[in-house]
């Protein structure tokens, strides 16, 4: 019997190992699989702001699951429960859900994460599995399915940070990650997060995020700032995305030929840096 494979990213954050990601939004299995041969810790298939649907997002699952190294975690537009029940059901064990500001909205996601059993956490994930449970070869996947999925919630607003400790707070919140651009954009400094007072909410957020016990993650493509962030304590950091990275190569390689062609290395560099 085929005992339901234990989430060796949410295992990661509980030990407090550093987890190093890249954000993927070219909603392709064929450039999921480049990523995939890099060696990162987990990949994330975004759903909010890149064109993926349902089988698009399943075909990039099951790519990475070819490569063992990488952990896959998926993005769903919006803390929908119908949706949720879909992506966990594709068989992405790791969700992150955008926009939530309240421990009220934090709540709900972990129910809609859930099958409904008696741990106090109110499941209402419906019963089904099949991507997930291997379609019946994990024969006890509706009983240990709980234990397995990891809950990654988005705080990108001035309410989030208000909120922030209820919300990591939250039983079955796994971490929390820190929205740079939607953050920056509530804080008055929109298309700048490297604002010192978005710096100074996220430095803070990260401390406050520990301090309640959970697991503080963010994006961002500096590499400075990204160890900046490490040494703070974040524990699951995006270091880069596939579309700036071929964005930017594509820039510098044209520049080699034709200087005063194409889009000018500054730009390539500030384009899709943060979400």
């Amino acid at each position: 019997m085929m005992k339901t494979p234990v989430n060796r990213f949410k295992k990661a954050l509980a030990e407090k190992k550093p987890q190093i990601g890249l954000w993927m939004g070219m909603a392709s299995s064929y450039s999921a699989e480049m990523c995939a041969m890099a060696g990162f810790d987990w990949l994330l298939v975004d759903g909010e702001h890149a064109p993926n649907d349902l089988r698009s997002i399943q075909q990039q699952l099951q790519t990475i699951a070819g490569y063992p190294a990488n952990h896959a975690i998926a993005r769903v537009p919006v803390g929908d429960t119908a949706l949720i029940k879909q992506y966990l059901d594709l068989g992405a064990e790791t969700l992150l859900i955008p926009m939530i500001d309240t421990p009220e909205q934090a709540a709900q996601c972990v129910r809609a994460m859930r099958y409904p059993q008696n741990d106090g956490l109110g499941g209402i994930r419906g019963m089904g599995g099949a991507r997930a449970s291997r379609w019946g070869m994990f024969p006890n996947y509706g009983k240990e399915a709980n234990a397995q999925v990891c809950l990654l919630v988005q705080a990108e607003s001035r309410e989030a940070l208000k909120n922030l400790e209820a919300i990591a707070s939250t039983p079955g919140v796994d971490g929390v990650f820190i929205g740079p651009a939607d953050l920056s954009a509530s804080l008055g400094h929109v298309g700048d997060p490297n604002h010192p007072e978005v710096q100074a909410a996220i430095e803070e957020a990260i401390a406050r995020i520990l301090k309640a016990g959970k697991a503080p993650g963010i994006l961002t493509s500096d590499e400075a700032q990204a160890k900046h962030y490490l040494a703070l304590g974040a524990l699951f950091v995006a270091v880069g995305l596939d579309t700036q990275i071929l964005v930017r190569q594509t820039a510098a390689l044209v520049k080699k030929f034709k200087p005063q062609a194409g889009m000018s290395l500054a730009a390539a560099s500030a384009s899709g840096q943060v979400y």
